[in-house]
């Protein structure tokens, strides 16, 4: 075999392979996006927030699709849950245990773990998670990551549903530190805008972190584990 033939052989080959994962990829997001939730699930997630509605739930759903196709889209790297009631949905999924070992096994190849994370702060390396899904989650709904004149369902759910202890963001940070004032909750407001810091791109290595998270919190009583900070998964 000639080194030139080589090449071109070489060069298919990768072809082939990229080409392949992105078709995997694109059948494991449309599998998240198509999923049939377990029976009963709506109902636990009803019982611990009782003034949802199921029009409420199918929403708190949509949005908890979006955090798992931003955990697919990462390539399955930590992303930070920035939704407490899509939190909570989350929790509720995980107690019907065959179906979400199935479910990830299907979307992901490989189980989600629900581990800790945290709501924005001041230093950029503990935010990749958060940011990580941020970047996601706009790209899912055509936001500029950069520039947002909205905020994803999944940023903008717990204000939407006015979830007292959830966690509450604007797309305009001028608003948020003109008035310096928290949320209808009494909480803090978080600027959605701040993830466009310089150096962070969801597509980069840059933008993630070198921490590795894989700490299943298996609570007993379907309680979420996470005091205020939020939840997250990912390897």
């Amino acid at each position: 075999m000639t080194f030139p033939l080589f090449l071109l052989l070489l060069a298919l080959a990768t072809i082939t392979l990229v080409m392949w994962r992105k078709l995997r990829q694109a059948r494991r997001a449309d599998y998240i996006r198509n999923y049939t939730l377990p029976a009963g699930l709506f109902d636990r997630l009803r019982k611990r927030r009782p003034e949802l509605t199921m029009k409420d739930c199918q929403l708190v759903s949509h949005a908890l699709r979006q955090f798992f196709l931003a955990y697919l889209k990462s390539g399955r790297k930590f992303v930070a849950m920035p939704s407490q009631v899509a939190d909570d949905l989350w929790h509720e999924f995980i107690l019907y245990t065959k179906n979400y070992d199935l479910f990830c096994q299907h979307a992901f190849g490989g189980f989600l773990h629900h581990t800790p994370a945290v709501v924005l702060g001041t230093a950029q390396q503990s935010n990749a998670g958060l940011r990580r899904c941020w970047w996601f989650t706009c790209r899912e709904e055509n936001i500029n990551p950069r520039q947002p004149t909205r905020l994803p369902l999944l940023f903008a759910l717990d204000a939407k549903m006015k979830v007292a202890d959830g966690f509450h963001y604007v797309a305009d940070c001028s608003s948020v530190r003109r008035k310096n004032t928290g949320s209808d909750s009494g909480g803090a407001v978080y600027c959605g805008g701040d993830f466009s810091s310089s150096g962070f791109d969801g597509d980069t290595e840059g933008f993630g972190d070198n921490t590795s998270f894989d700490i299943s919190l298996g609570d007993s009583d379907g309680g979420s584990g996470c005091g205020g900070g939020g939840c997250g998964g990912g390897d």
